[in-house]
């Protein structure tokens, strides 16, 4: 493990950089310190970048989202988002039999956008639905709304796809808000039936990797600010990995995050 002061650095040791989105690039409201500088110094270099993050909107969504912060849009080459893999296999076919989904959002038409052209339909009845989709949870105390529905859809065996598998987001105050993985977790501990799209788990980072094109798993590095999520899932398709402690472990010491055998390639403070 060793400590960097900036990515440009090691950025010619790798074909491709892969950006995690929150808690690295921004606070989910603005970009961290230095951040959109880092992205155009890679630019600059030549670096392929991309981004893979636990968003359960879709890729073009969050491409969007951070260009409104100030991003250099045409700096990704390729964006994956938890959302857009399950975007992807709603497409292929792969879940035909899921036709009317009862949602769960961070705001009202989040599930609509994400949708698009999908032949999927939502209603607001959970007896209704083929089975309920935990895109995003609005910044509240509790979510007792959201658990409330939960309790009920597992009451009735529904299966639960959760398309943003963090379990907490950093705010700009400082604050760490909960996020979809918690209840999806909650969910799954009382005997519920989840399937989680996104990181840590392979078939995101393969999505993204196929779109990255026929490269060397130890020429990508990937930089993110979860262990569980980043780090964890990086490391179990060979990529090399950044762990920024600035995000929902700030200040940590990263030696107390992880096990011995599985410490990050590099770290570095934001």
């Amino acid at each position: 493990m060793q400590q960097i002061e900036r990515i440009t650095a090691v950025a010619d040791r790798y074909d491709a950089i892969v950006f995690d989105q929150f808690g690295v690039l921004h606070n989910g409201s603005t970009p961290y310190p230095f951040a959109v500088q880092a992205i155009t110094n890679l630019q600059q270099l030549a670096c392929k970048m991309a981004e893979l993050s636990n968003s359960g909107t879709s890729g073009a969504q969050t491409l969007e989202r951070i260009a409104s912060m100030g991003f250099p849009a045409s700096a990704f080459g390729a964006v994956m988002t938890s959302g857009e893999a399950l975007r992807l296999d709603v497409a292929q076919g792969k879940l035909r039999h899921l036709r009317r989904l009862f949602a769960i959002t961070a705001a009202p038409g989040d599930a609509a956008a994400w949708a698009g052209d999908l032949p999927l339909s939502f209603t607001d009845d959970v007896a209704q639905a083929d089975a309920v989709l935990l895109m995003g949870l609005p910044d509240a105390d509790g979510h007792p709304a959201e658990r409330a529905v939960l309790e009920t859809a597992r009451a009735a065996g529904k299966l639960l796809i959760c398309s943003n598998p963090d379990r907490k987001a950093p705010r700009a105050d400082g604050r760490l808000v909960e996020s979809p993985g918690a209840l999806a977790h909650e969910y799954a501990d009382a005997g519920g039936d989840v399937h989680f799209y996104g990181k840590p788990h392979r078939p995101v980072f393969d999505a993204l990797w196929a779109r990255l094109g026929d490269m060397d798993p130890k020429r990508i590095l990937m930089v993110g600010d979860s262990p569980e999520h980043d780090i964890t899932g990086a490391q179990t398709v060979g990529w090399d990995t950044l762990f920024i402690n600035g995000g929902i472990h700030a200040g940590a010491a990263p030696d107390t995050l992880f096990a011995p055998d599985a410490l990050p390639t590099y770290t570095m403070t934001t």
